[in-house]
């Protein structure tokens, strides 16, 4: 039962990371991949929102494990990034990995510290 939800959330997930990335590229054609930014730093904020929540493990495989891992990318993040490289555009790559982490793991204590807050009030 939990992989079938697993599997319900990738579903809205994935279409939804491939939709907003063909949005941002069509808005902001530029340098960076700031599609797949927006996707990663969004579902990092909500995947901290969801871990501080301490929902039931059904709900969390669907919405975290499900939507959240799909929604994000690591695969498309690195390939980026060493597109990035193969272009000589070392200065890019750099600021790619390196935006991407920090607001990532940022956007996942803003989440968490968030919903915790609001959880204890």
């Amino acid at each position: 039962m939990i992989a079938v939800l697993v599997f319900a959330g990738a579903a809205l997930g994935a279409p939804l990371r491939y939709l907003t990335d063909r949005a941002v590229r069509r808005r902001w054609a530029g340098s960076l991949p700031w599609g797949t930014f927006l996707v990663n730093v969004a579902g990092s904020l909500l995947l901290g929102a969801l871990t501080a929540a301490t929902l039931p493990t059904p709900l969390f495989a669907l919405l975290g494990t499900g939507f959240c891992g799909a929604l994000t990318t690591y695969s498309t993040f690195s390939w980026e990034t060493l597109r990035l490289t193969e272009e000589k555009a070392w200065s890019r790559a750099v600021l790619n990995a390196g935006m991407s982490v920090v607001a990532g793991v940022a956007a996942a204590f803003a989440g968490y510290a968030l919903v915790a807050a609001v959880v204890t009030m």
